[in-house]
């Protein structure tokens, strides 16, 4: 969920109607609303398009968590990929019951939205996620403490992957000890990257 200016979230929504598309899988072409007013913008489609074709191994049965969900948009390509289940968690309510309209039009059962921050939540009790989409906000900093919080409290299952999202003009935030970049790439102001733990994350043998 990044914040933009309200031109370019005109822009990246694909017009007035605040709506994004469903790019691959069961759902593909289906159209769905991105919440009004909101000051997010779903991931654009040459990026998700990029992002799950580096995923396309892993996704089919995946337990997916989509940190500062906006407007869902990859958490839900997950699901319509195969994913086995895919939780929601951003700490706006209108964001989520968007969200929760858009799993019931898709006739969908395998998503969970919960209402919090998503570093509170990070510090709760872990469950294991074979697949995390990481992309908060711009310019505040908190790529690299959650990625910390991911390693550290067990929320990332053995081979895990963890998509990242940073604006453009910066370095990638530096990487928890015993992780790597293994994809990366870039478009118009938006670096992206799948990173995974090289040994096996905390919590587990």
């Amino acid at each position: 969920m990044n914040k933009i200016g309200k031109a370019s979230i005109a822009r990246a929504r694909g017009g007035p109607e605040g709506r994004f598309r469903i790019i691959g899988g069961e759902w593909r072409g289906r159209r769905l609303p991105v919440p009004p007013g909101s000051d997010v913008r779903p991931t654009p489609d040459r990026v998700r398009e990029t992002v799950f074709n580096w995923l396309a191994p892993v996704i089919a049965g995946a337990r997916c968590l989509d940190l500062y969900a906006g407007s869902g948009a990859l958490g839900l390509e997950a699901l319509s990929r195969g994913a086995a289940r895919t939780v929601f968690v951003d700490r706006a309510p209108a964001v989520l019951r968007q969200i929760s309209a858009s799993l019931e039009t898709l006739k969908c059962a395998r998503g969970e939205t919960v209402c919090r921050d998503a570093m509170k939540y990070l510090d709760g009790p872990a469950t294991p996620f074979d697949v995390v989409f990481l992309d908060p906000p711009y310019r505040e900093g908190l790529v690299a403490p959650a990625m910390t919080r991911l390693a550290e409290r067990g929320w990332l299952a053995a081979g895990a992957r963890v998509y990242l999202e940073h604006e453009a003009d910066i370095e990638p935030p530096a990487l928890p000890a015993g992780w790597q970049l293994f994809r990366s790439a870039k478009a118009g102001r938006v670096r992206y990257h799948l990173a995974r733990p090289e040994h096996p994350p905390a919590g587990h043998p």
